[in-house]
């Protein structure tokens, strides 16, 4: 249930989400150049890909975010290549609500930079053999935090949707698990295979944004 869908949030809600996407957003594409394109887009592509593979999760179903990796290898380039990826999956599946899209940016997007600020100065020191467990943290933190703020939309939205909202944490646990393992198997085999895309990452200076030079492509 990470895409919200409408008619389920208060105005206020989508209103703030909308203003907040606007302004990561606006930032991250001042950020943006030529160089950082392909990466994005490859990101972008993979997890607009990714939605078509849901796992069930008791009444509901989830599917991988991807969120922690992104913010780990591209910084604030994470945010278009989310935003982009979102309004397709709006678009073509249905996924989310048009209204809700600002909310949906922000419940992926912060956690995203969220990842990047807090693990990125771990992974630029961390032993490479260790490289895997930088991943697997910021794959599981990077669905808790998505899942902890599609909670709390819920819960600003409406104070019935206080249940409904732990349940909606609680499914993300799996998810968690499962996100952390495989983003952690990225990374390690990213450090074998090509580890100057790991080493030009760079934590997102969230005063004055500057995002990782992410040399080459996937």
């Amino acid at each position: 249930m990470a895409h919200l869908p409408d008619g389920v949030l208060s105005a206020p809600v989508l209103i703030g989400g909308g203003v907040i996407a606007a302004g990561v957003l606006t930032i991250a594409l001042r950020q943006l150049d030529d160089q950082r394109l392909p990466p994005a887009a490859v990101f972008a592509a993979a997890f607009f890909v990714s939605s078509l593979i849901t796992i069930p999760i008791g009444p509901s179903s989830a599917h991988l975010l991807l969120n922690g990796l992104m913010g780990l290898l591209l910084g604030w380039t994470a945010i278009p290549a989310l935003f982009v990826a979102l309004l397709l999956q709006t678009a073509f599946f249905g996924y989310g609500g048009v209204l809700a899209l600002g909310v949906n940016t922000v419940n992926m997007a912060v956690p995203a930079l969220l990842c990047a600020g807090v693990l990125t100065p771990w992974l630029r020191r961390v032993a490479p053999h260790r490289v895997f467990w930088v991943g697997a943290s910021a794959g599981m933190m990077g669905v808790m935090l998505t899942g902890g703020l599609v909670a709390l939309s819920l819960i600003l939205s409406n104070a019935a949707f206080r249940p409904a909202a732990g349940l909606v944490l609680l499914s993300y646990l799996p998810l968690a698990l499962v996100e952390a393992v495989m983003t952690g198997t990225v990374l390690a085999f990213l450090q074998r295979v090509a580890p100057e895309l790991l080493e030009s990452s760079q934590p997102p200076d969230l005063k004055s944004p500057q995002p990782p030079f992410f040399k080459g492509g996937l």
